[in-house]
């Protein structure tokens, strides 16, 4: 009996490829794209040689890359702090809202001094 057998309450994925179609005004479509390159990529080959060298099942690999990958975002929000993301999400809404690219650029300066000071005791 495999692992996902024993534990019912354990979810079976089916990976897949996707490839669109993405809108051009999408919000996300940056993301998109990048799932659709990956898409285009066997994980599984990978997935079997970390087993094989680690004595570790693919399927527990498979799911401890993905509970870290979603939970990065997480781990961010609490380091950085709610009021610091809500400040430097601001900045990139203002910009677009202006819509031109002196107001981006604008925007890009004053994020890069955030990222910096946020950086000096680094």
């Amino acid at each position: 009996m495999s692992s996902a057998e024993s534990e019912p309450s354990v979810p079976v994925l089916r990976l897949e490829a996707w490839n669109g179609p993405i809108a051009d005004d999408d919000p996300d479509a940056r993301f998109k794209e990048q799932i659709a390159e990956y898409g285009r990529l066997d994980p599984t080959v990978t997935l079997a040689g970390l087993s094989e060298h680690l004595g570790i099942p693919p399927g527990a690999l498979a799911r401890a890359i993905l509970a870290r990958w979603a939970s990065e975002g997480s781990a961010g929000l609490l380091e950085l702090g709610p009021p610091m993301v809500t400040r430097l999400l601001g900045i990139v809404r203002d910009a677009e809202a202006t819509g031109t690219d002196d107001a981006r650029l604008a925007a890009y300066h004053r994020l890069a001094g955030m990222l910096g000071w946020l950086a000096a005791p680094l």
